[in-house]
């Protein structure tokens, strides 16, 4: 049996031989009850070496029959992926019983449907460590599992082909912005309609930024690789055309680092998923609206107001709204929904609210959804425990949590997501 390829730390005990009997929450394989070891599946008979509770894997003595080739080189070194040795079936399953678990802690029961899966090369955004290499090109990709060491990547099979293709031109784009030590700049990218959008982070500013030649050389990279935008702690440095989504009706205008799902085909179920939820409402909340993901499918079916404390992001929403006529209104405002969530009293004409919160939740705004006359609330999540503890703040509330749409957006990764219908 091949050896895997992580990257391993110094051992600190003779190897043992280890029965896997189960696989952990973060991808790891269980052992007996707390022992813990990457890269190998329930069933199998394995060689690990170390100490305490996480082992390094040295050797699968017996293979379980769901083991499959990994399809990227840098599986086992790079800190990206988990579980790309895994059969997809089994690993599908896995992420939607750890979804049910996730709910049954907050004793919060529902119906599951068949999960979304998004396929290889389907990402359209990902974000590349950049560290000094030539003059002509940095190192660029991803750092090393339980390391801050970089992993200079060459392919990346969950990226669309048109990111992994740009690889190259990023690394030489980034090669300009070493002019302080203590740079460490991330290259945030995105694959957008109308080309890739670079927003970059960590690049030292305290003296003074990037100097003008740096910039004319970023800007001169940018140019050669056609990109659409380049900026630089949100500030522009190279444009040669706006990036732009489609979300339902509407072509958007992205701002510097705003938030997308990270696939089209997760995005469009979720979308049509809530959008049926929707069906027959008067009026919509949509909060935590973003750059209006859902708004713009929600305001085929009633009047919307959208609501999210990026005031960029509310402001491209609004001014896609010129691209999309027909819709039965929209009114939208920048705030902050966990200081200031939007209140019951506000909510007395609404009968379906969307919220969409980043991974911390919507506690502050659940608390209000569960005081309000809202009759149906749909929750769109990243995070199973905080929607699980939200849930249960809507359930002792009178709501039940009819069914959950599972999505896999993050192949390979212990990462699952959801879209919750709640009705009461």
């Amino acid at each position: 049996m091949r050896r895997p390829r992580p990257n391993r730390p110094a051992p600190s005990g003779p190897p043992v031989e280890l029965l896997i009997e189960a696989m952990g929450g973060e991808g790891d394989g269980v052992a007996g009850r707390h022992v813990y070891v990457p890269f190998s599946l329930p069933g199998e008979r394995v060689r690990a070496t170390g100490g305490g509770d996480r082992r390094d894997l040295l050797e699968v003595l017996q293979a379980s029959p769901e083991r499959v080739e990994p399809p990227c080189p840098h599986f086992g070194v790079c800190g990206g992926c988990a579980l790309q040795h895994w059969d997809h079936a089994p690993y599908l399953a896995w992420k939607v019983d750890r979804l049910r678990g996730t709910l049954a802690r907050e004793r919060v029961e529902t119906e599951f449907l068949p999960a979304y899966a998004a396929p290889p090369e389907s990402r359209r955004r990902f974000a590349l460590h950049a560290r000094r290499g030539s003059r002509e090109a940095a190192r660029a990709g991803y750092k090393a599992r339980k390391s801050w060491d970089l992993v200079d990547i060459a392919v990346c099979p969950i990226s669309d082909p048109g990111l992994q293709a740009a690889i190259p031109a990023l690394k030489r784009l980034a090669a300009p912005l070493f002019e302080h030590p203590k740079s460490a700049p991330t290259l945030h990218t995105t694959l957008t309609a109308t080309g890739i959008d670079v927003d970059i982070t960590g690049v030292e500013a305290k003296s003074g930024g990037l100097s003008a030649d740096a910039r004319m050389q970023v800007a001169e990279r940018a140019a050669e690789a056609d990109f659409a935008r380049v900026t630089i702690g949100g500030e522009i440095a190279y444009l040669a055309r706006m990036p732009q989504v489609r979300l339902g009706p509407a072509t958007v205008g992205l701002p510097p680092g705003a938030f997308l799902q990270a696939t089209p085909g997760a995005e469009a179920a979720m979308t049509a998923f809530v959008a049926e939820a929707a069906a027959g409402a008067a009026r919509i909340a949509d909060l935590y609206c973003g750059v209006g993901t859902f708004t713009f499918a929600l305001a085929q079916v009633a009047q919307v107001h959208a609501a999210d404390f990026a005031p960029d992001a509310v402001k491209a929403l609004t001014s896609a709204l010129a691209s999309a006529p027909g819709l039965h209104g929209v009114t939208a405002e920048a705030r902050d929904l966990v200081r200031r969530p939007v209140l019951a009293e506000e909510l007395k004409k609404t009968d379906v609210a969307v919220f969409d919160p980043p991974r911390a939740g919507a506690a502050e705004q659940a608390a209000e959804l569960a005081r309000s006359n809202v009759a149906r609330v749909i929750g769109v999540s990243c995070n199973p425990a905080t929607f699980a503890r939200d849930a249960r703040m809507l359930v002792d509330a009178g709501f039940r949590l009819e069914r959950v749409l599972p999505v896999d957006q993050f192949l390979w990764s212990p990462h699952v997501e959801l879209v919750g219908v709640f009705s009461r």
